[in-house]
């Protein structure tokens, strides 16, 4: 093979390589099937999430996530194959979930979590929960109970007092 190929080939491999180091989760999904129209709206869905897909060939993904120590990517590498990329753990998952319910074409095969690999089910069951903002609004808003009960408290033993 020429050098000049393998010097390309090497640079997409570190490119992908260093795509997923970043990213808090990675999904595979097959995209055959799909029209162009209904892969830009795809794709316009995960750029309001600051995820992105992107289309690599599955051998020099393969190797990128055997550089990184996650061989058992491999099973997902089979057919065409998107690689969404998101750096909240949730949101490549949800979008991803919502597209594929109205698309039969769209199947996840699996994803890489903060470093963990798991299965179409854990990602439709990942999509599910609330993400980053949803879950501090929750934290906070328990927090926040117990000051609001006793200040409820406090009125009222002030207001039967006048």
């Amino acid at each position: 093979m020429n050098q000049s190929v393998l010097e390309n080939k090497k640079a997409i491999v570190n490119e992908i390589a260093e795509l997923v180091e970043k990213s808090a989760s990675v999904v595979i999904a097959e995209y055959r099937g799909l029209t162009v129209a209904e892969i830009a709206s795809f794709k316009r869905e995960l750029l309001k999430s600051n995820a992105k897909m992107s289309v690599y060939k599955n051998s020099l993904v393969e190797r990128a996530a055997e550089k990184l120590g996650h061989n058992e990517l491999a099973q997902y590498l089979t057919g065409p194959n998107a690689i969404i990329t998101c750096e909240d753990a949730i949101n490549a998952a949800k979008v991803s979930a919502k597209f594929a319910k109205k698309h039969d074409c769209f199947k996840i095969k699996g994803a890489l979590v903060e470093g963990k690999v798991i299965s179409k089910d854990e990602v439709i069951t990942l999509s599910k929960l609330p993400n980053r903002e949803g879950m501090y609004s929750m934290l906070l808003s328990v927090l926040q109970a117990p000051v609001r009960g006793f200040a409820c408290a406090v009125k009222a033993v002030a207001d039967k007092n006048q």
